[in-house]
């Protein structure tokens, strides 16, 4: 999942770049761009179905985590969860050949996924697999949820690791949710450009830092501030408390 988080924010970064200086590019290299950042986008939900059915197993079938999520299997389930994110992507690719003129593909456009796929037929498809998969990952992370929650409270013993379990299912459950802000940002960008049309690109760029750069901030700040060590370094920068240094005497030595 950093190795997609770190993908996704590459991209999208360079294409928000890219847009502000040359405004119009190549229509080639905008489909790279945004195939690589829809594909990327397209993981994270399903990296986080992944994460949520890993602690399931780890809390509620503990005996056997070893024996279920083994390296090979893991490797198994990142390329099912690529090849997965992959396929919206491919059909957008596949459907603008089909409807697009040739001379289409050798102009220069703003590189945004409704200019660069305008046949209708993207739109519902996309329609349909956001709600397949987003689904898919709701449902899992509620049943994976709700099973760690019903094992901590049955647990004689080491309820602590069944709690941590279970808040970062929960973490996941928020992660998921900030992420389906994408549903809803065609009614607001419709709304927002018609009230302030002169700051198009300004609505855009607070679009992409509330629906792309918090989740993702989020789930660093959160597992960071988890770890022990690293949460007593930050506790001492946060509140600018420098620790005191007592000079060794002599004597001492």
């Amino acid at each position: 999942m950093v190795v997609n988080d770190a993908v996704q924010l590459t991209v999208t970064m360079t294409l928000f770049v890219v847009s502000y200086v040359f405004f119009r590019i190549s229509v080639f290299v905008c489909f790279s761009l945004i195939f690589l950042a829809y594909f990327a986008t397209m993981n994270t939900p399903l990296s986080l179905a992944g994460m949520a059915i890993e602690r399931y197993v780890a809390i509620c079938n503990p005996l056997r985590h070893s024996q279920i999520c083994t390296v090979r299997r893991t490797h198994i389930l990142i390329a099912v969860i690529w090849g997965a994110g992959a396929v919206p992507a491919i059909t957008d690719l596949f459907i603008t050949l089909a409807t697009e003129p040739a001379g289409f593909f050798h102009s220069s456009i703003f590189c945004i996924h409704s200019n660069m796929f305008r046949a209708p037929a993207v739109y519902y498809k996309g329609q349909a697999f956001d709600i397949l998969y987003f689904s898919f990952v709701s449902l899992t992370i509620i049943y994976t949820y709700l099973r760690i929650m019903f094992a901590a409270r049955a647990a004689t013993t080491d309820r602590s690791s069944a709690a941590k379990a279970r808040n970062t299912i929960l973490l996941h459950g928020v992660q998921l949710l900030m992420c389906m802000l994408t549903y809803v940002r065609p009614v607001l960008e419709v709304a927002l450009v018609g009230a302030f049309p002169k700051h198009v690109l300004e609505i855009r760029y607070a679009y992409y830092l509330v629906i792309y750069i918090l989740p993702r901030f989020l789930s660093s700040v959160v597992y960071g501030v988890r770890d022990d060590k690293l949460r007593k370094y930050l506790k001492g920068y946060f509140v600018c408390k420098l620790q005191r240094v007592r000079p060794i005497t002599l004597l001492e030595r």
